[in-house]
């Protein structure tokens, strides 16, 4: 049954307060939308796309088509006004491993094969030789040289350690052009994975000149037995259909939320299964090791993104918590409701699926192109 939508829910009590872009589909196909004040306002003949209209920076509402008010307008996931994953043409990347936890959650999927079984072996020992040192040492720094030295030396080094700490960021591409899920969408995992995860994100929206100029949640679904075998099954492990879910719209940066407001963000996961398993986590982002902006500075640092791109942040949250059998941590079922939140930018929510299951990606560059062009919204 779809999940009902609700502004305040959705995007978070203040949601009126805040400018949002996203997309909607009033029947004739993906519009882009700005909301101020509550009022959600039809952009298409403004730019065609949201990439465009984020280009442009195309935010005034007088120059689109006044919908009405969001909370009364009718918006599902697939009723006759369908809500859509707010981006594009954008790119889709995400930056691994930028918390201390989940880089040490890394090298025990490394160590342990993706034998979930193993785990808690691996991470009792890491834990105990690196956890504190990997919370304190800045990547890049002397001290983080000094400290790979002494893991090197005590046989404890990986190639996620050196993401973690080292100057390079991981930055890898989450999804292709137009493959991410939105709000209440199905969210997929591949059917033959046997210990898999949410990652609970904060996603920045970065324009053409590289600038972060919004952000939103996401869920950055991820397959722990996969990339622990190797990670050169990272593709594997990261893009499957319907596995980059976003948040409804992006909340556009002002005077009344900022870039210090992602830095400050509490996020927050909950997992409810059919089974009636339950699992809360958390996330902060004043725990990140490098900073949003300097994540967006490796994205850049020898690419042009034309179209923009959106980052996700890396997250702090790796489950271990037992689900079935002591000493196996936690993975998905089919069924789960995840729920990602954070005061300023809402909540996100998504049922889990196999990627086989979820319904198929059909609606590629070549769709839209003639779509748009059907619609006469192209320009010359």
């Amino acid at each position: 049954m779809p999940i009902p939508f609700d502004p305040a829910d959705a995007l978070g009590s203040d949601w009126r307060a805040g400018r949002w872009i996203g997309r909607i589909d009033r029947g004739e196909g993906p519009c882009p939308v700005l909301i101020v004040g509550g009022i959600a306002h039809d952009m298409s003949r403004v730019a065609p796309t949201v990439a465009e209209l984020v280009a442009e920076a195309a935010f005034d509402p007088a120059a689109g088509e006044a919908i009405g008010a969001l909370d009364a307008i009718g918006l599902s996931v697939d009723g006759e006004t369908r809500l859509l994953s707010p981006i594009d043409l954008q790119c889709v990347k995400a930056a691994g491993v930028t918390f201390a936890v989940s880089a040490m959650e890394r090298v025990i999927e490394e160590r342990a094969r993706g034998d979930a079984g193993a785990a808690a072996a691996v991470r009792a020992r890491l834990e105990g030789r690196i956890g504190g040192s990997m919370r304190a040492v800045k990547p890049g720094s002397p001290e983080a040289a000094a400290l790979k030295q002494a893991l090197i030396d005590e046989a404890l080094w990986s190639q996620y350690l050196e993401v973690a700490i080292g100057p390079d960021a991981e930055i890898f591409t989450k999804a292709p052009v137009l493959a991410t899920v939105g709000w209440g969408a199905d969210v997929g995992i591949r059917s033959d994975s046997t210990w898999n995860n949410p990652e609970p994100e904060v996603v920045l929206l970065v324009d053409p000149a590289g600038r972060a100029i919004g952000a939103t949640l996401g869920n950055d679904v991820n397959l722990r037995d996969f990339e622990g075998r190797s990670a050169l099954l990272l593709g594997k492990a990261k893009d499957n259909n319907a596995s980059c879910s976003l948040g409804a719209f992006v909340r556009l940066f002002d005077d009344g939320f900022t870039i210090d407001d992602v830095r400050r963000a509490e996020i927050t996961l909950r997992i409810e299964g059919t089974d009636g398993y339950t699992l809360d986590g958390a996330s902060a982002m004043d725990q990140i090791s490098r900073d949003p902006e300097e994540l967006v500075r490796q994205a850049l640092s020898e690419h042009q993104y034309p179209d923009g791109f959106v980052l996700f942040l890396g997250t702090l949250f790796a489950p271990t918590q037992d689900r079935d059998v002591v000493g196996q941590g936690f993975t998905h079922k089919v069924g789960d409701t995840v729920a990602i939140a954070t005061p300023k930018l809402g909540r996100l929510v998504n049922i889990v699926t196999t990627s086989k299951d979820a319904p198929a990606w059909r609606f590629g560059l070549s769709a839209l192109i003639r779509n748009l062009a059907g619609r006469g919204l192209l320009r010359a």
